[in-house]
């Protein structure tokens, strides 16, 4: 499928000097983690840590993994935005992790922020852009698929009751990098695109949904749109890495007489003007 995403077309003319890198190749200092038993920030088991340029996820530590699914937050919230990442589903399984994690990962946005996620809460109220690899049998496994944790979207013009829906992505092996992309619009179209092609778009995504569990229930407020929120690499149970994580911020000043005018906004942002 070729790329196409409706609003966003703009956005191909965007410098490389505009897209702000989210990992600077060396430390994680600018993300919070939140690990499923833990309170926020705490990560003993040293799971997500920078090595040669990647953020690598790894359970070499553990003990048990005793279902510390664990998420590692960018310390501000996006709204309309486009992000680009590479991610390689690598290493050996946790056997202790539940059989649906090999070889599956993934990256939360429009999420709670990590610092309301209680400490026996285990999954983030977010939409995950999921990232799947191949697996033995040889059978299709697309990735880039959609999940819904405390969650839904519409899709085909209603919302749609599955947790996960599938893209139509190819089916890539373990130890491939793999380039993913999101473009994200506020609380309206969301498209996922995979090695360059446009695999899945959906649009609303809002509070509801199952899945999550032991949350504050003043923030699971079921139907609220979600126009923004907080973008999250996945742990839970499958090493995989990351790199070259970067964002496109599509929401500034189109007004064309400023000089921080930008022909892919997609938002105004009059402040942005000055």
């Amino acid at each position: 499928m070729a790329t196409v995403y409706t609003g966003c077309a703009t956005a191909q003319v965007a410098a490389k000097k505009d897209w702000v890198p989210l990992f600077n190749g060396k430390d994680i200092n600018d993300w919070i983690v939140k690990i499923h038993h833990h309170d926020v920030g705490e990560d003993p088991a040293n799971t997500f840590r920078v090595e040669d340029g990647i953020i690598k996820v790894r359970y070499d530590k553990y003990n048990k993994f005793n279902e510390q699914y664990g998420h590692l937050y960018y310390k501000q919230p996006f709204s309309y935005y486009r992000l680009k990442f590479e991610y390689r589903i690598t290493g050996e399984w946790r056997k202790d992790a539940p059989s649906y994690t090999i070889r599956n990962s993934g990256v939360m946005f429009h999420s709670q922020d990590p610092k309301t996620i209680l400490k026996e809460q285990d999954w983030p109220i977010s939409v995950e852009f999921q990232l799947l690899s191949g697996l033995d049998d040889g059978k299709p496994r697309p990735t880039g698929n959609m999940c819904s944790p405390g969650t839904d979207v519409v899709y085909n013009g209603k919302i749609d009751p599955r947790h996960c829906i599938e893209s139509s992505s190819k089916t890539y092996p373990a130890g491939e990098w793999v380039s993913a992309e999101l473009i994200v619009l506020g609380d309206s179209l969301v498209t996922h695109i995979i090695n360059g092609d446009t695999v899945l778009q959906y649009s609303k995504p809002q509070i509801g949904g199952g899945v999550a569990n032991n949350f504050d229930p003043a923030i699971k407020q079921d139907g609220k749109l979600l126009s923004e929120g907080f973008i999250a690499l996945q742990s839970e149970g499958q090493p995989v890495d990351f790199r070259n994580v970067e964002i496109l911020n599509l929401e500034g000043c189109m007004d064309s007489a400023s000089p921080n005018y930008r022909s892919y906004y997609i938002k105004s942002d009059a402040s942005k003007c000055k």
